[in-house]
């Protein structure tokens, strides 16, 4: 692209977006993506710490490698090896640097989009569109100083998006480094942070893959067993999806029992179902704020919900604030199936009283 044809797309698409100098410095966003390793299946370090690599699926074997937090690596395979201690899970990846063991790994894909959207669709929330994360991350350029105690805790450290979350994308603006950005918004929750992030970094989410699932069965049924942390959809009493999950935790980071998590039991019903949501309260008594948390089947008064996470794979073991965590292909599928119905426009739904599906809750 010329100037003259680079700065006549820059004013088509919303101004020109002045990357910060210190930006430059994390990171070199031409080159960002091609950074990630090549492999079907890749693990990103969501410990948000150190992670450690063992010559052998154990706890107790020796470390290999250790590295900082979103090291991005291959997967070769799952394994079953020995749980550390105080641990539910035997489950270990295999990697070239070694076993890592899975809670702490988001299992990522690297599938950057190379041909951005150039014009914003309308909807009825305006103009924007949603989009997925298909990059294991990408980092965030702040266009005014955050507001949101999740990017004022990061915004001094590579501040990014990562893969499997879901955002409004209404803005979209070519960068000084040649570049198009989206602007990463929430239509929900939001407290009107402006982040801008690499449109290569983003799939457009379409209206067929969000259709509804089996929308004429009216005898719909989720069991959610959290003594066996599992969740099983039903049609007319019959099994029709079957997954692991995370609900409210049991004890806490020093290993005392602990109530104030418990993901509240009994029967349900869905008061709301949205594509994508900044979730941040206080639910059980601990704050939390986490942007872009898509698909969300809200069930319970404060707020529990069936929702996807991108922040852990301890699935088969209670880690949450209360609510059903599951994988996002989960979560999507639960949330395509479970009544009420909501399309791609507006992505959102509110009802009341015993409407949409059942929904148990038993321990």
């Amino acid at each position: 692209m010329n100037r003259r044809d680079f700065l006549k797309a820059a004013a088509i698409s919303g101004g020109l977006l002045i990357l910060p100098k210190k930006t430059l410095s994390f990171f070199d966003p031409f080159t960002q993506i091609d950074t990630f390793p090549e492999a079907e299946f890749l693990g990103r370090n969501c410990l948000g710490g150190i992670m450690n690599f063992r010559i052998r699926p154990s706890a107790d074997a020796e470390i290999n490698k250790s590295v900082y937090e979103d090291f991005i690596f291959p997967i070769y395979q799952q394994v079953v090896g020995e749980p550390p201690a105080g641990s539910y899970s035997a489950t270990w990846f295999e990697t070239p640097y070694g076993f890592v063991y899975s809670p702490g790994v988001q299992i990522v894909k690297n599938e950057p989009n190379l041909t951005p959207v150039t014009s914003l669709p309308d909807s009825s929330m305006g103009k924007g569109f949603w989009a997925e994360v298909t990059v294991p991350y990408s980092n965030i350029i702040f266009g005014k100083e955050p507001i949101s105690p999740w990017y004022i805790a990061v915004k001094d450290l590579n501040p990014r998006v990562y893969y499997s979350q879901v955002f409004w994308i209404d803005e979209i603006k070519q960068g000084n480094d040649g570049l198009t950005y989206y602007r990463a918004n929430e239509l929900y929750g939001t407290y009107g942070d402006i982040a801008y992030v690499d449109s290569r970094a983003f799939r457009p989410i379409t209206k067929e893959e969000v259709e509804p699932i089996h929308p004429d069965v009216q005898n719909k049924r989720i069991y959610a067993n959290l003594t066996y942390q599992t969740l099983t959809c039903y049609e007319n009493d019959v099994e029709v999806y079957f997954c692991r999950i995370s609900s409210g935790a049991v004890y806490s980071n020093e290993g005392a029992v602990i109530d104030s998590y418990a993901t509240p039991t009994g029967n349900h019903y869905p008061w709301r179902k949205v594509i994508s949501i900044h979730m941040s309260g206080s639910l059980t008594g601990s704050g939390w704020d986490t942007p872009g948390v898509p698909w969300s089947v809200i069930f319970a008064t404060g707020g529990a919900s069936i929702h996807a996470v991108f922040w852990h794979n301890g699935f088969g073991t209670p880690r949450s604030h209360g609510c059903i965590n599951c994988k996002p292909e989960d979560a999507k599928w639960i949330w395509r199936w479970v009544n009420p119905q909501v399309g791609l426009d507006p992505g959102d739904v509110h009802v009341e009283g015993q409407v949409g599906t059942l929904i148990e809750v038993k321990n």
